[in-house]
């Protein structure tokens, strides 16, 4: 709901406001959160046996693979955050910790583990399998299936077609691998690859969640199809149902800027859908992407406006633009997003907002609706000045995300 006219929030203005609608949320026994560095799910602090070392910005897979495990199990832990070589060096306390560097790890009682799947295994040895067991003759060859429509993706994404017969064999190959994934899913009545949620949706969720990003926004390709893909599509929805997930759920423009200094290359066919897609994605205006089937909250503003607070003395530092400038042009967007009114920004901050519509990412800063509707405010009050776009988004690394530089 909109406030009325206000003329351009002050920070004190959008301070009361923040107070005023601001919910206290449990970090530590509420729901799944990116922000949180305890777990205890309603248990005493005492019982913690695990630490989980997971990257700063919520981009890592195989980190986000056991970060829903220990959710779904509710096992108690604690939370370190690590920085990730693509967008910042790593610290050397953890070096000391773990001398490979590899993200995720888990510290259980004094032994540190490394590999997503031998966590998940040393996990489940402890405290019980996520409805099934790793090993289980059910589960063992959908994790070989996922392997394979990973290897699939990788080759359609991450290598550069020399023509469009290549280009159509590399699509082709990942559809039938897709349809097997599909198939598989149809085997039970409910929306899950087995007959309940289990360690098989946390080992496909990370990637099949970036593959719906990136090949939407490189390919021109929905994964999500309910036409194409119906169970596919049927188990988005059911995964969203979850509060775990949903706190670990990241969005399209997160992930396709995230994505090519990981994989090292993420390669646009440059075919109509794609272009179209590709904009849309950008642009920070269109919410019909398929990148989420859930109602906005009544709240995501009001989220958004909390975060945008919290953090604006950093926002305002790393901007491209004058300080003064940029700081009434982002009041300006955070006005139009909480009142709907429209205040023209100062001239030539069109790029420093844009800068800053760039580089929202979720679920790390805030959920995915509160992200939507930041963006959208920040890409309106911009095009009141002009065409101006920010420093483009490196695709070598992500140092302008470096933690550091945002007190981390």
């Amino acid at each position: 709901m909109f406030l009325g006219r206000m003329g351009v929030l002050t920070w004190q203005q959008i301070s009361n406001l923040v107070k005023n609608s601001k919910k206290e949320v449990d970090l530590v026994n509420g729901p799944t959160n990116s922000q949180a560095t305890l777990r205890l799910f309603g248990q005493p602090e005492s019982a913690v046996r695990v630490t989980l070392f997971r990257d700063h910005h919520a981009w890592c897979p195989y980190c986000q693979k056991v970060w829903l495990w220990l959710e779904e199990k509710k096992v108690p832990y604690k939370i370190r955050k690590v920085t990730m070589f693509c967008y910042g060096e790593k610290e050397a306390w953890y070096k000391r910790i773990c001398p490979s560097g590899m993200l995720p790890a888990i510290q259980l009682d004094s032994n540190i583990i490394t590999e997503s799947d031998d966590i998940l295994w040393a996990l489940e040895t402890e405290f019980g399998p996520l409805y099934k067991s790793l090993k289980d003759e059910q589960v063992m060859p959908l994790r070989k299936l996922e392997r394979q429509l990973f290897s699939a993706w990788c080759r359609w994404l991450c290598y550069p077609s020399r023509d469009k017969e290549e280009e159509n064999y590399a699509k082709s190959n990942f559809e039938k691998v897709a349809k097997v994934v599909d198939n598989a899913l149809e085997m039970n009545s409910g929306p899950f690859f087995l007959a309940d949620f289990s360690v098989a949706d946390t080992v496909f969720i990370p990637y099949v969640e970036r593959m719906s990003a990136s090949l939407f926004y490189y390919k021109g390709f929905t994964l999500r199809d309910p036409t194409k893909y119906p169970h596919l599509a049927r188990w988005f929805d059911g995964i969203e149902t979850r509060e775990t997930y949903r706190g670990t759920q990241s969005d399209f423009h997160t992930h396709v800027h995230d994505l090519p200094p990981q994989m090292g290359g993420c390669y646009p066919n440059g075919t109509k859908e794609q272009i179209k897609n590709h904009e849309a994605v950008d642009g920070g205006v269109g919410f019909a992407l398929p990148d989420a089937g859930f109602a906005e909250p009544e709240n995501s503003r009001d989220i958004a406006l909390e975060k945008v607070l919290k953090h604006k003395d950093d926002i305002i530092k790393v901007n491209p633009c004058n300080d003064d400038a940029i700081d009434t042009g982002l009041r300006c967007a955070l006005t139009n997003m909480m009142t709907g009114e429209t205040e023209t920004p100062p001239p030539g901050t069109d790029s420093g907002l844009r800068y800053l519509r760039d580089r929202i990412n979720v679920p790390r800063d805030m959920p995915l609706w509160s992200a939507r509707r930041l963006r959208e405010s920040l890409e309106l009050t911009a095009a009141l000045v002009g065409n101006g776009q920010g420093p483009e988004i490196n695709l070598k690394h992500r140092r302008d995300q470096n933690p550091k530089d945002f007190g981390k």
